[in-house]
């Protein structure tokens, strides 16, 4: 009997990595289609063609270049899907400034974090969405950011002014950076969640997130023609890189159908653009297919997506085929520090293929499936923790290097903490974490930053949190708590109201179990899988923790 193939994929190496910086694409992309649509703008109903929108986004560089941003100037953003923001990612390309990306749910305690941490001298921010008064809270806390020196708020003079000064504004000074800047240089940074209690600011080159995005438009094969509906927020990889990356790099349209996710709108918006691709984690998918009025909008125009973010439901997959027409729908699989993508099933693979795994290795990508302990390459078939390595992973933790070294080794392998099996003919399926990390409709969630947060509960004594199955968002969080003499029972409405405006929604935990003591190993470590099997028993969860995933 023949010895098992190690788990170890090289990717192809055609197509060819695009050379150059995100400006200079965008350049050529206009250029070759200046009057096809590049942007659309559902809400506003704005729209503009690739000549109309390169003017617009040298504007707002020429506009910041004004405000005195220049080459590696941290520029946050803080806002949901806008118009706006577009320009602000593509013209801070233009001027080598590096764009912090911040998430719309965080409160005051994320966001000064990030802030000082990455350095932000520039902040460009909505004034408010939902229930957020994103004015209130940057008042807030920008006496502990001495290095913010400026704010401009969408909708205020602000911005308006930043805009027609730089469309007035002699662009020589913007092409003078411009010409100056190389494809290596850092252009984005984007924070995930902590295992150490803070976030991890993941520091994405040119190079890294544009051949990612066009590596993704070449597998989902688009062109000219196509119109992208992207629901997914642009702070994260999956809207700024698969989704407006991904168009520039092919002359396809980006779509926003909200400035939030909404079923409905982004249905609607489907429909009367005509979108034949339409982006999503699993549980916007849910919310589409279960939406009242799905049968009545006209989706006939869509032949492809991706589905990515969390763990994808096969059931799910097989509707937004069957259902949704998106016949040559796609899985992704990546994280933050990869730009985000590694894998990807293709539009030629099996609906079997396309609902099991989540694909095979991206070109110029290499994967390997590793056992935890010797770091030895594990058989095929057999599970390990999944490394990749290739020009998408990231030049590292923004000024934490030793953060880094623990996550990308010498050899240039990023140790992404995910368990993994590699069938005989490249296939990855996802089977589990080895770190203890928790995603949630798509938003990775480390426990311990929660945990840290929750030490701070005047009658927390200590606090454990996990992650337990949910049908809706994948994962939902427990907070296991032991509690200090004499206090009174702490509900999952206290805790919530606790961690109100301090913590992004989504970090909130759902349920609460007052024990007093944790399952310890005898080595002394909480025995946290013990308590997911005690959750899901207690919280007749068990038909979730049976349903399948990619």
């Amino acid at each position: 009997m023949s010895k098992p193939s190690p788990s170890f994929a090289a990717g192809p190496l055609e197509p060819a990595l695009l050379p150059g910086t995100i400006s200079a694409n965008l350049r050529a992309t206009a250029a070759r289609v200046p009057d096809g649509d590049a942007l659309v703008d559902c809400p506003t109903g704005q729209r503009w063609t690739y000549r109309e929108f390169l003017e617009e986004v040298e504007a707002c560089a020429a506009g910041l270049v004004s405000l005195g941003v220049r080459p590696g100037d941290r520029v946050g953003i803080w806002s949901p899907n806008r118009a706006e923001w577009v320009l602000t990612q593509y013209a801070s390309a233009m001027i080598g400034a590096i764009l912090v990306t911040i998430n719309p749910a965080y409160r005051t305690h994320e966001l000064a974090y990030v802030l000082r941490q990455s350095g932000v001298s520039m902040l460009v921010s909505a004034p408010e969405f939902k229930a957020s008064d994103y004015r209130a809270m940057v008042t807030q806390v920008r006496g502990e950011c001495p290095g913010l020196r400026e704010v401009v708020f969408f909708d205020d003079p602000g911005w308006d002014s930043l805009m027609a000064t730089g469309r007035m504004g002699d662009h020589a000074e913007v092409r003078r950076l411009e010409a100056g800047l190389a494809a290596s240089d850092a252009i984005n940074v984007q924070y995930t969640s902590g295992t150490t209690g803070f976030p991890k600011g993941a520091t994405l080159t040119h190079r890294n997130i544009l051949n990612t995005g066009f590596m993704v438009g070449e597998a989902n094969a688009y062109g000219e023609s196509d119109r992208i509906c992207i629901p997914v927020p642009f702070y994260h990889c999956f809207g700024m890189v698969l989704g407006n990356l991904a168009a520039t790099t092919h002359g396809s349209a980006m779509v926003i159908p909200a400035q939030g996710f909404d079923p409905g709108l982004t249905l609607a918006a489907v429909e009367s653009e005509r979108c034949t691709s339409l982006y999503g984690v699993p549980t916007m998918f849910i919310a589409m297919l279960s939406h009242d009025g799905i049968d009545s909008f006209d989706l006939s125009s869509l032949r492809t997506g991706i589905m990515a973010g969390s763990p994808c439901p096969v059931e799910v997959m097989k509707q937004v085929i069957d259902r949704m027409g998106m016949t040559e729908v796609s899985i992704c699989y990546g994280m933050t520090e990869t730009s985000p993508v590694s894998t990807q099933t293709s539009r030629d693979d099996s609906v079997e293929r396309r609902v099991s795994t989540v694909g095979r290795v991206h070109p110029h990508v290499e994967i390997k499936v590793i056992d935890p302990g010797s770091g030895e390459v594990v058989p095929r078939g057999e599970a390990g923790e999944l490394c990749t390595r290739g020009y998408s992973v990231m030049l590292g933790y923004w000024e934490e290097p030793d953060r880094t070294a623990e996550a990308v080794d010498a050899d240039g392998w990023m140790h992404t903490g995910d368990i993994a099996v590699m069938d005989h003919e490249g296939y990855v399926n996802i089977t589990g974490r080895i770190k203890d990390m928790v995603i949630r409709g798509g938003e990775n969630i480390y426990p311990r930053e929660i945990e840290e947060f929750l030490y701070a509960h005047p009658d927390v004594l200590d606090a454990q949190v996990i992650g337990v199955p949910d049908a809706v968002y994948g994962e939902e969080l427990v907070a296991w708590l032991r509690l200090r003499p004499g206090a009174d029972p702490v509900t999952a409405d206290h805790l919530r109201d606790f961690c109100a405006g301090k913590l992004a929604h989504y970090k909130i935990p759902r349920y609460v179990k007052i024990v007093d003591e944790f399952p310890m190993t005898v080595t002394g470590k909480v025995r946290k899988v013990e308590m997911r099997e005690a959750s899901i028993d207690e919280l007749g969860l068990q038909a979730e923790a049976r349903t399948p995933t990619a």
